[in-house]
């Protein structure tokens, strides 16, 4: 594994030699570390199905679950999906972006079935980070790119997450830094007349109800899926190794605390750990803090963190997404 710290206030990135080299190695099929506006990604080829399979086993994830591909912009993304009004509408608005749209597979992707999962659909999207669109620009090929965590367990909001998870299954770690957004892009299902949120994430429901002109439906997940449609369906997911408790109104002293705002809790002084999200209950700094905050205090040694309350609006409803699949049974 080869680390590459870049400084995304200078373009001179793009023309240091390790760029050829991360280009290179994504077009012979080696696994690279991105990072994007949202989560660092684990990058690969998505035309090729043993690059795409290298991915699988690195995260350890289930081949069933359908892979983003990213693009570097709207002109290359509708080489790969359909693109109906309201998906035009949506691109047009928010890309580059933290949002993903899954649409009709055109017959002429070169997507492999194994990045979709077998399905007739295929998921895009064009991050405003500047590294993931370069790299699919120059190498020509739309990149694969899930979390680059293993499957079920934290998302990685910084290349030290990244290597502590998969650095024996890199060829590449870009580090630039920690992720503006810090959690991962909204999934939007555009296939049939509704429009339907997969996923909540970096980009708030209500702004895409306001470019639509439409309420948007909330696809059903209380069970787990054989098939899901999109990344981040499935019932456990994000997962720390302690015991995530949801709506707490009280902290023991072996027990972590996830806080937000400046709500009182009892036993807050006396907790084993604390990691608050926003001490001023502002959502964009929790989002962008939750999965490290997790992190933190999964390594604090304490077997239960306990979660406050988080209000449900905005991007609210993909901290509690998130928060839920975290807390949720395991098999």
């Amino acid at each position: 594994m080869q680390r590459w710290n870049v400084n995304l206030s200078s373009n001179d990135w793009q023309w240091h030699p390790e760029a050829d080299a991360v280009c290179r190695s994504l077009i012979d099929g080696g696994l690279v570390a991105v990072p994007t506006e949202t989560v660092y990604g684990l990058a690969a080829d998505a035309t090729s199905g043993t690059a795409c399979a290298r991915i699988f086993q690195a995260k350890g994830r289930p081949s069933f679950n359908p892979l983003i591909s990213h693009l570097p912009n709207l002109e290359a993304a509708r080489h790969h999906g359909v693109f109906d009004d309201r998906a035009l509408k949506l691109a047009e608005a928010f890309w580059p972006g933290p949002l993903t749209l899954v649409v009709p597979k055109t017959k002429a992707s070169e997507i492999s079935d194994l990045a979709t999962a077998g399905l007739s659909t295929v998921a895009l999207r064009v991050p405003s980070g500047p590294i993931m669109r370069y790299l699919s620009e120059i190498t020509g090929r739309p990149l694969a790119a899930p979390s680059a965590n293993r499957s079920g367990k934290i998302s990685p909001t910084r290349a030290e997450d990244v290597i502590a998870d998969l650095g024996d299954a890199l060829d590449f770690v870009i580090d630039a830094g920690p992720c503006e957004v810090g959690i991962e892009s909204t999934i939007i299902g555009l296939t049939d007349e509704r429009v339907t949120l997969l996923r909540p994430g970096g980009l708030a429901r209500e702004a895409i109800e306001s470019v639509l002109q439409t309420k948007v439906q909330t696809a059903a997940s209380n069970s787990q899926p054989e098939a899901p449609a999109a990344p981040g369906m499935l019932t456990s997911h994000y997962a720390p190794n302690a015991q995530m408790r949801l709506h707490a109104r009280a902290v023991a002293r072996d027990e972590a605390l996830l806080s937000f705002g400046a709500d009182p809790i009892e036993g807050r002084d006396e907790a084993f750990a604390e990691t608050n999200l926003s001490p001023s209950g502002d959502l964009v700094e929790a989002a962008a803090r939750l999965f490290q905050a997790m992190r933190t205090l999964d390594s604090s040694g304490a077997k239960t963190i306990q979660v406050q309350d988080i209000p449900n609006t905005g991007l609210g409803e993909a901290i509690n997404d998130r928060l839920r699949r975290a807390a949720a049974p395991r098999d």
